[in-house]
């Protein structure tokens, strides 16, 4: 019931949370306030030319260092930096997290279904659809590719791509043929109970995920991260806890993978 108001909420462009976080922090505002024109009285340099407040950022923490995003984009980022692939492509991960991690230090190309205005040296556009057919270009083009927190949202419309509900396993087969010999898919996607949640995403069950994978893609590595938002590492894909997706609901997998041939 908790989910179902945020969302109506959201909806409406309402963010409880910070309404309330707000409506408690005035008292501390204004008392700071007066504090910084009685101090200007005495110390002229600058003057308050506008209100802006930040009322949540005096209880909030320094910041974040869990979630999905947090653990996925330094994991594979990471990895990538080990690897040291001759080319890595990244297909429609976050530009302000993962592929600017990746950028920080290598090229990058980018592909997604949406426009990126980017003249950084590192970073490489291209704008494609990865569920249509592949042009020949593009087979066995790269030794590396990530997708992160992105194929769960193919084929359901949200990001302006036409409605297929095999999107997500039209980007497989093109992740396969788009890599070389010996190459490496890094993969994450939410897990849980299988379902979608419409038109945000896909969850997928691990089980699921591992039969689409047959015949593709080797399992070489798997982290995921909970529902409470901790990165866990098991010692391996235990059938007992594939089947329960290791107790999540809407946890986050992130699957190292390697190529298998034809």
């Amino acid at each position: 019931m908790k989910k179902e108001l945020s969302i109506i909420f959201s909806f409406l462009g309402i963010n409880p949370i910070h309404f309330f976080t707000n409506v408690k922090s005035l008292g501390w505002f204004v008392r700071d306030y007066r504090h910084v024109k009685k101090a200007l009285a005495k110390n002229n340099d600058f003057a308050i030319a506008s209100l802006y407040p930040c009322l949540a950022d005096k209880s909030d923490k320094a910041g974040t260092n869990s979630g999905h995003y947090f653990h996925q984009d330094l994991i594979v980022a990471q990895q990538v930096f080990l690897d040291s692939p001759v080319n890595h492509i990244d297909i429609g991960s976050r530009i302000d997290g993962f592929v600017a991690h990746v950028a920080s230090f290598r090229k990058i190309n980018v592909i997604d279904i949406r426009e990126l205005r980017s003249d950084l040296k590192n970073i490489e556009f291209i704008q494609l659809n990865i569920c249509d057919p592949l042009l020949p270009e593009f087979m066995e083009m790269t030794d590396s590719i990530s997708c992160l927190h992105a194929i769960e949202h193919f084929g359901l419309g949200r990001y302006g791509d036409p409605i297929d509900l095999d999107a997500h396993l039209k980007a497989l087969n093109n992740f396969h043929r788009m890599l070389k010999i010996n190459g490496r898919l890094f993969l994450s996607t939410p897990i849980g109970t299988q379902r979608i949640e419409f038109n945000a995403h896909r969850v997928f069950s691990i089980s699921y995920l591992l039969e689409k994978f047959q015949n593709l893609f080797k399992v070489e590595d798997f982290y995921y991260v909970n529902d409470q938002g901790d990165l866990i590492h098991p010692e391996s894909l235990d059938n007992h806890k594939i089947q329960n997706n290791f107790g999540c609901e809407f946890g986050c997998g992130v699957f190292f993978l390697r190529k298998i041939e034809d």
